[in-house]
């Protein structure tokens, strides 16, 4: 069946230790691949819907533990914590891409890299280092301040002195060694991620109180003009909440399509109103206001935009959302932005029509679009092939 995934487990060795993991592995063969890393202190239980998800989509799909990288003894993997460093994992993760390359059912022309966290800072300097053997990569919330916290003796919310840094530096969870220190402590971490130069997706929450989100600003301007975006996602702390990770995966997806994010609108709820109220049915008309600010076109929702949703048994059942917004295009061009947005087949489906000649291509383009909600509103990303 097209659908079927089969999961199982897999091992690999690095220095006599041995790393272990999970495959999600979709029929058929030549398949992309994508590897995902786990964060400071996780596992790689955290990541199997992720992959079950990428799997779902027809890639070979890799989950594992970093040797000493997880907290209360939760990881499957050799080593000790206090062995661990952000160039350990590394090492892990070259070794779990030599043996995901290997397998004869994966086309090892098209490996992504994606990370959490510290676990993204990790596939960010493998990225860098191995730098042909990666087609795309993915950074949710990486931790580029390990280095700046390093240097303020403050390692993943651990308080030591920097002049004489103990042998085991205790970080709440788990115990980290005096060697993760001097291995980061004098690094630049937006000049080690620089010799990346394929496709970069980064997503950051702007409430992330753990790696602030300007550390993703920066690493931004490390990556080839164009190859990298940045996606940032309204009031989402250091963790997505179910429906920040639905509207994430949207934007995942696309991106390895080969997708760009054309239109982001931040939109403002005004009013509702129910419209239609007849037994389990019900009709709601919501007004909003709003903007859009990107690379593509800088403008404002005209009044009259309207949102109609329609309930059933306390369901959602339809959703039709129809604006216009007025503002200038990348060529500086006054243009309007006719926008109608809707459920098709369980996807929300847009269709454009501008009077931009800039922006003509979205006349015509198979478009997909995904809302990420918080507090009074919502953000709308579009997406396009350009």
């Amino acid at each position: 069946m097209k659908n079927e995934v089969i999961e199982r487990d897999f091992s690999c060795i690095r220095d006599g230790l041995t790393i272990r993991g999970k495959e999600f592995l979709p029929i058929g063969d030549q398949l992309p691949a994508i590897i995902v890393s786990h964060g400071f202190g996780g596992n790689s239980k955290d990541l199997e819907e992720y992959c079950r998800t990428f799997a779902s989509w027809g890639y070979a799909s890799y989950c594992f533990d970093f040797c000493g990288g997880c907290a209360n003894e939760e990881g499957r993997s050799d080593g000790k914590s206090s062995d661990m460093t952000v160039l350990t994992e590394c090492d892990d993760l070259e070794v779990v891409m030599n043996y995901v390359q290997g397998l004869s059912y994966v086309d090892d022309n098209r490996l992504t890299l994606m990370g959490f966290s510290q676990g993204g800072f990790v596939s960010a300097l493998t990225a860098a280092k191995c730098a042909k053997e990666v087609e795309a990569l993915i950074l949710l919330y990486p931790a580029l301040c390990i280095p700046d916290d390093a240097r303020q003796g403050a390692l993943a919310g651990s308080s030591y002195d920097v002049h004489d840094v103990p042998e085991i530096i205790e970080c709440g969870k788990m115990t980290i060694g005096k060697k993760f220190h001097e291995t980061v402590v004098d690094m630049n971490p937006y000049q080690e991620i620089m010799p990346y130069k394929n496709p970069v997706l980064l997503i950051h929450g702007t409430a992330d109180e753990t790696v602030h989100y300007n550390y993703s600003v920066e690493a931004q301007k490390s990556y080839e003009l164009g190859q990298c975006h940045l996606q940032l996602v309204k009031e989402a702390g250091h963790h997505f909440t179910d429906k920040q990770k639905a509207s994430v995966l949207v934007s995942i997806h696309e991106f390895l399509l080969g997708k760009k994010e054309v239109l982001t609108i931040d939109v403002r709820i005004t009013g509702s109103e129910v419209r239609i109220e007849e037994g389990d049915d019900k009709q709601i008309s919501i007004s909003f206001t709003g903007s859009c600010e990107c690379p593509y076109f800088k403008g404002e929702i005209l009044q009259g935009a309207e949102d109609i949703q329609d309930y059933h048994e306390g369901k959602l059942v339809k959703v039709r959302a129809e604006y216009a917004l007025e503002g200038v295009d990348y060529e500086e061009k006054r243009c309007i932005i006719h926008i109608v947005n809707q459920h098709v087949k369980g996807e929300l489906k847009p269709t454009i029509t501008t009077d931009s000649k800039a922006l003509d291509f979205l006349n015509h383009a198979d478009l997909t679009a995904t809302l990420e909600g918080f507090t009074d509103g919502l953000t709308v990303r579009i997406f396009s092939v350009e």
